[in-house]
């Protein structure tokens, strides 16, 4: 049975600790710094912006991508170190150092995609040692990850269904370098090395040129991505993509001609997913009026329901869950942000300071700070739920 969201204690919702203003056109995307107390948003304009979070200034701005198109999504992560990527609708992703002074008035590079859609890049995402409550593994656990280089496979005519062999391996230092995105066929998923501006590899792969029938073709557009090394993939990159029928698929680059599996839980386009900081399950949101929470049993390679969570108003454009695995946020088209305890999938609240429709939510890597970005042109700084200290004493399980 769905349950309808409702906070448990009708208490008001709490205000924004701060406003940041400076954008003259909608905000698409924000995203935290994971060192340094810096957050980045991107507007419709082409603007990408650097914000203080002690002073709540801006910090620099830069033109990004044309005007025309504007900055859809933006990205950091430990990986990139002092570096932000951004992706426009003008078929690039560029990155961006950042200096004592704020971001560099020119890029470090740009990545050609060649994909003009909706669908928000998706850096990939490792087993974090941040998540509290009994990760099965940490980020020393995970072996570099690989994935297999599409060229060499459709060369040799290989059956896509089956495992690359070892030689056809391409290994990197870490999984940050790399960024899943939906294709230039937009009903498929691309990954690529972004330091060296190279497609990896395509999903779903075809060991032909003919690529007019693959099995995600009548699923319409990929509107979400979300790519993660599981602990149990031995380093190997697994992506799960979400399309305009509402249905999301689970790939791992070790099987690039079909999906593990394949699940339809939203009704209309699915048009966000958060995958949790163990990598073993997440939430997704779409247009329709259900939010959607499941677990990725790894052994199997199934994706199974574990909460369905109806809403008043229909259409959830974002999805986020906080590094310690304790809240997840929706950015919904009602102008509203709605807050969730992750393990029990109850309500908490809902925040209602924006005016117009909300893009996307995401959380600082201490859990400390949310961040809310709508159409409004704002983006609203948020302490909610603050995360219980950590112990001193580590307690760890013996046989």
């Amino acid at each position: 049975m769905a349950s309808i969201e409702q906070p448990r204690r009708r208490r008001p919702p709490p205000d924004p600790i701060a406003v940041l203003r400076g954008h003259r056109a909608a905000v698409n995307d924000t995203c935290f710094h994971p060192s340094l107390p810096l957050l980045f948003s991107g507007a419709a304009d082409g603007e990408l912006r650097a914000w203080d979070t002690a002073s709540h200034r801006t910090v620099s701005s830069v033109w990004a991508h044309a005007g025309s198109a504007g900055v859809y999504s933006v990205a950091a992560g430990a990986g990139l170190g002092n570096k932000i990527i951004s992706q426009g609708r003008d078929g690039t992703c560029k990155c961006w150092g950042i200096e004592e002074d704020g971001l560099s008035r020119k890029p470090l590079f740009t990545v050609k995609t060649s994909t003009y859609h909706f669908c928000k890049m998706s850096l990939v995402k490792s087993p974090s040692t941040d998540a509290r409550s009994g990760s099965s593994c940490s980020t020393s656990d995970v072996e570099p990850p690989r994935v297999s280089i599409e060229q060499n496979t459709e060369s040799r005519g290989a059956n896509p269904t089956e495992a690359p062999q070892e030689h056809d391996q391409c290994t990197t230092s870490n999984g940050h370098n790399m960024l899943a995105i939906a294709g230039q066929e937009s009903s498929q998923v691309e990954l690529w090395d972004i330091t060296n501006a190279r497609k990896i590899i395509t999903l779903p792969q075809a060991c032909s040129a003919d690529t007019t029938d693959h099995p995600t073709k009548r699923k319409g557009l990929c509107m979400a991505v979300q790519a993660f090394i599981p602990c149990e993939s031995v380093g190997y990159v697994n992506i799960l993509s979400s399309y305009e029928d509402g249905s999301t698929l689970w790939w791992d680059v070790r099987k690039p001609g079909l999906p593990l599996s394949s699940v339809k839980y939203h009704s209309e386009s699915a048009l966000s997913i958060a995958i949790d900081g163990f990598c073993n399950g997440g939430i997704s949101g779409g247009a329709d009026d259900k939010v959607v929470m499941f677990t990725l049993d790894h052994p199997k390679g199934t994706i199974t329901l574990r909460k369905e969570i109806e809403l008043e108003r229909s259409g959830i454009a974002g999805t986020a869950i906080r590094p310690d695995n304790k809240i997840a946020a929706t950015a919904g088209w009602d102008h509203r942000i709605r807050v969730y305890n992750y393990n029990k999938g109850n309500a908490l609240a809902v925040l209602k300071y924006h005016s117009d429709s909300c893009n996307a939510v995401t959380f600082s890597s201490d859990s400390k700070l949310m961040a809310s970005c709508s159409a409004d042109t704002t983006v609203a700084l948020w302490e909610l739920y603050p995360p219980k200290p950590q112990s001193k004493v580590e307690i760890t399980q013996t046989d």
